[in-house]
């Protein structure tokens, strides 16, 4: 098979390793200030969203620019349309781990709670705005999940429940990402509400979420026309 991938993919590729050396350069330097702390976790959780894997591994296995096919995005739904199952399966664990790394991150460099739910909301900024493609990303909600499944995994259970079961039933991934984000704000209420999360995590589902369906908010208006695509529905070339 022949390989299509330019040297700035290549470039891109080889971020996440310079992203890991400078996290763990940082993390074994002691006596660093709490701001400090903060500027350098939330900048590096920003570029591992950045990481636009859907326009990576399309580039490298069909030389195409996902950006050119269906509704433009580089998240998972869009990868699957454009080049099959298993690519977007890959696409999907590596967007997922970017939410999870940046948490996991904050919580060992800075501390739990607000550092947390800080590098997750950036995270999810940068895979929606990532500056390696022009701020137009995905909309977040692998990466979104992701970081949900560390700050407390039973939410994250409950929307990615929610999600493949109204996606299986209506077909459209738009439509389960978004009753996933409305489970995730339900049940993160409900487990503050028993004392099992704190408050922070639940305002993570609520800031989060509203990026989240922000970012749907064409698939909404398609959804209510009638034009939205299905589940299955190949990707035309974008006008």
């Amino acid at each position: 098979m022949k390989l299509h991938w330019s040297s700035s993919s290549w470039a891109l590729a080889a971020l996440p390793l310079l992203v890991a050396a400078f996290a763990a350069a940082w993390i074994v330097m002691p006596g660093q200030p709490a701001w400090a702390g903060y500027a350098v976790v939330l900048v590096i959780a920003y570029f591992l969203g950045s990481m636009p894997w859907g326009y990576l591994l399309l580039q490298w296995r069909r030389g195409v620019d996902i950006r050119e096919y269906g509704s433009g995005r580089t998240g998972m739904a869009n990868v699957l349309r454009t080049g099959g199952g298993k690519v977007a399966a890959l696409v999907l664990l590596l967007d997922v781990s970017k939410g999870i790394l940046a948490v996991f991150l904050a919580g060992v460099v800075i501390g739990q709670g607000v550092p947390e739910v800080a590098a997750g909301l950036m995270a999810l900024v940068g895979h929606n705005w990532p500056v390696f493609l022009g701020f137009r990303g995905g909309r977040g909600i692998a990466t979104g999940a992701g970081a949900l499944s560390v700050l407390n995994p039973y939410a994250a259970a409950v929307a990615v429940s929610a999600f493949a079961a109204t996606t299986l039933v209506s077909r459209y991934v738009s439509l389960g990402s978004i009753v996933g984000v409305i489970a995730a704000c339900a049940s993160l209420v409900a487990l503050y509400l028993l004392g099992q999360t704190f408050s922070i995590y639940t305002l993570y589902g609520f800031l989060g979420g509203a990026i989240i369906i922000w970012q749907h908010r064409d698939n909404i208006q398609r959804i209510r026309d009638g034009s939205e695509r299905r589940l299955g529905s190949p990707a035309t070339k974008a006008n």
